[in-house]
């Protein structure tokens, strides 16, 4: 079809081809002619790529939002937007429009996180949340986080991802790997992960002096792929806690690391939250 037999379509006809694509295909469509232009501009295509509970979700917001158009908001969406009293925060694939959110460190279960002798609560330029949670020192981590697929968005593998940073004043955080767990009903997929990135020369010195015990407190644990946090481009680390897949069906999922079989004392961490993203 000729640039020339695009101009000629009807604008609702170039809206309906808009609104059953992506939100990135709709944009690509909007340089192939006037009529496209103006369909992907429109607020009944872009309605179509916005969840259908976002008006739920702008009543959540922290802040009102200001936008003149759909597309105005889906944009909006996009850059990260903070919910519930800015305890958790929730963004839109722009390629897609599937959801993301991510619990605040104040939305998760910490073993004895309102302890003061072994966790504290600052704050941290680099969060987008008010409030992370760093690791004084304990002898046990249990940290869980629960969302429900209905939030999320239909028939999408998601990954959840624990939010984190190490301290320069961290101590025992790799002696042993942590247990790692995504609980779907009645599946449950463990593995296990190193709280903190390997360093080789630190490795090299367990190897020489500490093998056996080390190797003995390894076999306290699940075998797993011994995961370790990566970096992130905002600054943070994280460390992939599984994966899960949310269906028709509304289920909990419940996400977890935990590092309870070592006993040394450890500290150090630092939480930010848990985000669970569409898989790519």
């Amino acid at each position: 079809m000729s640039q020339l037999d695009f101009n000629m379509l009807p604008e609702d006809c170039a809206s309906t081809i808009c609104s059953l694509t992506s939100p990135e295909d709709a944009c690509r469509l909007s340089m192939v002619s006037s009529s496209f232009r103006s369909a992907a501009e429109s607020d009944l295509v872009w309605e179509r790529f916005l969840p259908s509970d976002y008006r739920d979700i702008l009543a959540r917001t922290l802040k009102p939002l200001k936008f003149s158009s759909k597309k105005e908001l889906f944009f909006l969406f996009s850059e990260s937007i903070l919910l519930d009293g800015g305890k958790q925060s929730f963004a839109l694939e722009k390629s897609s429009g599937r959801k993301s959110f991510t619990l605040s460190a104040r939305e998760l279960s910490i073993l004895h996180g309102n302890e003061s002798n072994h966790w504290c609560w600052k704050s941290l330029t680099e969060s987008r949340f008010a409030e992370a949670a760093e690791l004084k020192t304990t002898n046990r981590i249990e940290i869980e986080g629960k969302i429900r697929t209905q939030m999320l968005s239909p028939n999408t593998t998601y990954g959840a991802h624990l939010i984190m940073k190490i301290s320069s004043q961290s101590f025992g955080l790799d002696c042993i790997p942590s247990e790692i767990s995504v609980n779907v009903g009645d599946n449950v997929v463990t593995n296990t992960a190193y709280l903190r990135p390997k360093d080789e020369t630190k490795q090299q010195m367990q190897s020489l002096f500490y093998a056996n015990r080390v190797q003995m407190l390894k076999m306290r644990v699940n075998e797993g792929d011994e995961r370790l946090p990566v970096e992130r481009k905002d600054g943070w680390m994280e460390i992939n806690l599984g994966e899960f897949f949310s269906g028709a069906v509304d289920e909990e999922i419940t996400m977890s690391l935990m590092e309870i079989k070592g006993h040394q004392l450890k500290g150090g961490l630092i939480i930010e939250g848990i985000e669970v993203r569409p898989k790519n």
